[in-house]
């Protein structure tokens, strides 16, 4: 299964990074560029152990839904969602929360399985791994500099 990992450094304390992560709104502006929407479960807010929340949002030119829940949270250090149903055969989103001084490394570890069996893993090749991890980049970038900031610089640029 594609594994993608990503790492980001931000000048904050741990709790808030964690408290970001899983702010549903906050999430909803990092993903603009999708039409991104919270239409069941959590729609707004933090969300919480067991909680669920489904996305629709437009991917390649298709409007797709995706239901994850949070299935493990160990505040502030640590939570797991993962997807119930929607588009990919499955998916693990790890989120972990590491304070160092006045910064926090926080590490994404994305694990998922595509449907459509050897064609799924030919899409992965070809674009999908690359465009998920795009997709974490920028949502890691607004997450960094909403808690360095305490708002978003540029919320056209989200």
């Amino acid at each position: 299964m594609p594994t993608i990992k990503i790492e980001t450094q931000i000048k904050a304390p741990a709790y808030r990074c964690f408290d970001l992560s899983r702010d549903v709104d906050l999430h909803l502006a990092s993903t603009r560029q999708t039409g991104e929407t919270a239409i069941a479960g959590k729609t707004s807010g933090l969300i919480e152990l067991n909680e669920t929340v489904t996305w629709r949002a437009r991917h390649f030119g298709v409007w797709q839904n995706l239901t994850s829940k949070i299935t493990v949270m160990e505040r502030p250090l640590f939570f797991v969602d993962e997807m119930v149903d929607g588009a990919f055969k499955s998916f693990r989103h790890e989120h972990h929360f590491f304070e160092a001084g006045v910064f926090t490394n926080m590490t994404d570890v994305f694990i998922f399985e595509s449907p459509f069996g050897i064609l799924g893993k030919i899409a992965n090749a070809l674009f999908l791994k690359q465009y998920m991890a795009n997709l974490l980049i920028k949502r890691n970038a607004i997450i960094k500099q909403f808690a360095e900031n305490g708002e978003l610089q540029n919320k056209d640029h989200a």
